[in-house]
């Protein structure tokens, strides 16, 4: 049966009194951190002071008695960190593992675009990430795929216009629009990505872009239309042109892109108000080697930052942009979300606290429930592939292909002319991608130099942004194995060679997350890189987060999609 509306007044108004007893000293608080020094992102100082907590809000700094009180005497109390822009889907793990790898790195809010999934599995994704992170420790938020497909070229499980997620910025954990990539269609007043802006402004909603070395009047128009935010710049100049135009500067440092270095001057009082941080992608061994955002704001700490900005900009900037008025600062009236670090130089997180609780203790995680995904839901995420066996044949055409040119350490691409047929001794090798959500039987073929593959086949179905299946390959034979094994698997990355699969990571979830634990994955997954290295990839490649961007439509020069190689530069297929 469910509360009386009369009912809930009476249980808040009692939770309020209690709140109000234990500030004013009254009663003794649930917690309190005693002999604190903290960070107070109001007067940009450290402060001391007992810091008391009730009913998961900080009610006082002061002096205070508790039920748990718990020293800090020599430490520092930082508010928990924020990641402002990140794909929960690129840990390759459930939103439960992810929770549990951030959350001893002081993570315990992040925003998130189930752009990954959605592109899968249409508003079923976004729905399964809803129901998936409910409740967790680290609270998840979310901002809406502003782009599934991300380009017209694609072929992606679901197209979603504004009608399609309207519905979800009801949601209380919906933040707004996320990142719109489409540019170039917001600066043309194409109707399907404004209609996205002008939805989202209805609701009252954040606009997140994505709008790389965008100059001049487009980037005017662009900024006009309403987009607040960017997470793409990768030098000083390009940022201080958007800030100055009034858009926040989400300063990146993730795996497949790290732009701190460049952006660190933003650390300054001049600018660092409308700065914040993200991550926008982490695997599993850069969570599991380096941290999260710790790592960010230890980062920006040794590159000359002052300590008392870079925790700011990791907490409190992101709060207020996103309107999460009770997050980013110790202060009365505002979460028991603590990060307690021995000190600024070495940064070691010691515990860590949500609502008042302690949740990690010198790096263990306490257990946490874990949420309820309906089973439809679960069973759709387990079942998104619809393709048929493959043989070699389907690989071979005679005619010739443009060979997409890697660029060492870069996910750019060059064009490195035509070929017409493998050629491993001048390492130009045959890739392909294969549509595997509507059973189309697509496959567009084309050929790759500087992957460095001697033998076999790598095949993978996280493949950007549409997350079809992917494949590179010495043999038409093997390229065809190798994808027919991640079907098999419903989804995962798979190394194959000598009739044999030398390594897989399942990926069953979407065909882009695993059911297993982080550790777990990561093992599988850096045992699957030396398997590909000892094939012959080159050393500067990622074997497959660079081989995944192959086919994204909208990086420079040339990508392989589901209709053969496309020119981006051009728009036209070659």
């Amino acid at each position: 049966m469910s509360e009386s509306y009369a009912g809930k007044i009476n249980r808040k108004l009692l939770k309020k009194r209690r709140i109000i007893n234990a500030a004013a000293g009254r009663e003794p608080a649930d917690l309190v951190l005693k002999n604190a020094a903290y960070v107070n992102v109001f007067s940009n100082e450290i402060c001391h002071a007992d810091i008391a907590v009730a009913e998961g809000l900080i009610v006082g700094m002061g002096q205070y008695s508790g039920k748990v009180e718990h020293d800090c005497a020599g430490k520092i109390v930082l508010p928990g960190f924020l990641d402002a822009h990140i794909h929960l889907e690129s840990s390759l793990v459930s939103p439960k593992e992810f929770v549990k790898a951030v959350l001893p790195h002081g993570t315990t809010t992040v925003i998130t675009d189930p752009h990954e999934i959605a592109n899968v599995m249409g508003t079923d994704g976004i729905e399964y990430m809803l129901q998936a992170t409910e409740d967790l420790p680290v609270d998840v938020r979310f901002m809406l795929p502003s782009c599934v497909p991300a380009t017209p070229l694609d072929e992606s499980g679901a197209v979603l216009d504004y009608r399609a997620i309207d519905s979800f910025y009801d949601h209380p954990r919906v933040q707004g629009l996320a990142e719109m990539m489409n540019f170039v269609g917001i600066i043309a007043g194409d109707d399907q990505p404004v209609e996205k802006i002008v939805a989202a402004q209805a609701h009252h909603k954040k606009i997140d872009g994505h709008a790389p070395d965008l100059v001049g009047n487009d980037l005017n128009a662009y900024i006009a239309a309403g987009v607040y935010s960017d997470h793409e710049c990768h030098d000083l100049n390009d940022a201080i042109a958007k800030l100055e135009r009034g858009q926040f500067i989400m300063i990146r440092e993730g795996t497949a892109a790290r732009n701190l270095e460049a952006l660190v001057p933003l650390l300054c009082d001049k600018y660092s108000e409308r700065c914040m941080f993200c991550t926008d992608d982490k695997h599993p061994n850069d969570l599991l080697e380096k941290g999260h955002i710790d790592y960010i704001v230890k980062r920006a700490i040794s590159l000359g930052a002052d300590p008392i900005t870079a925790v700011k900009v990791a907490c409190h900037n992101a709060a207020r942009y996103f309107l999460l008025n009770n997050r980013g600062a110790i202060a009365p009236g505002y979460l028991g979300d603590f990060v307690v670090i021995d000190n600024f130089q070495d940064f070691n997180i010691e515990r860590v606290y949500k609502k008042g609780e302690l949740m990690v203790e010198n790096g263990q995680v306490r257990d946490f429930p874990v949420p309820e995904i309906e089973p439809y839901l679960v069973e759709r995420a387990h079942n998104t592939f619809h393709v048929g066996a493959l043989s070699a044949e389907d690989f071979i055409d005679h005619r010739p292909r443009g060979i997409i040119g890697m660029v060492p350490g870069e996910i750019t691409t060059v064009d490195a002319g035509y070929s017409d047929r493998i050629d491993v001794e001048y390492d130009v090798l045959k890739i392909a991608v294969v549509e595997r959500h509507k059973n189309t039987h697509h496959i567009g073929i084309g050929f790759i130099q500087g992957y460095g593959l001697k033998s076999g086949a790598v095949a993978t179905s996280i493949s950007h942004d549409s997350h079809n299946i992917i494949v590179v390959g010495t043999n038409e034979a093997d390229m065809a194995a190798a994808v027919n094994r991640v079907v098999e698997l419903n989804g995962g990355i798979v190394v194959w060679d000598q009739a044999a699969p030398m390594a897989e990571v399942p990926l069953a979830i979407a065909g882009i997350m695993s059911d297993e634990p982080l550790v777990t994955v990561n093992e599988k997954l850096e045992s699957a890189k030396e398997k590909a290295f000892a094939l012959g990839v080159s050393r500067g490649v990622d074997p497959f987060m660079t081989l995944s961007f192959m086919a994204l439509p909208v990086i420079p020069s040339l990508r392989i999609t589901t209709r053969g190689v496309f020119d981006v530069t051009t728009q036209s297929y070659v």
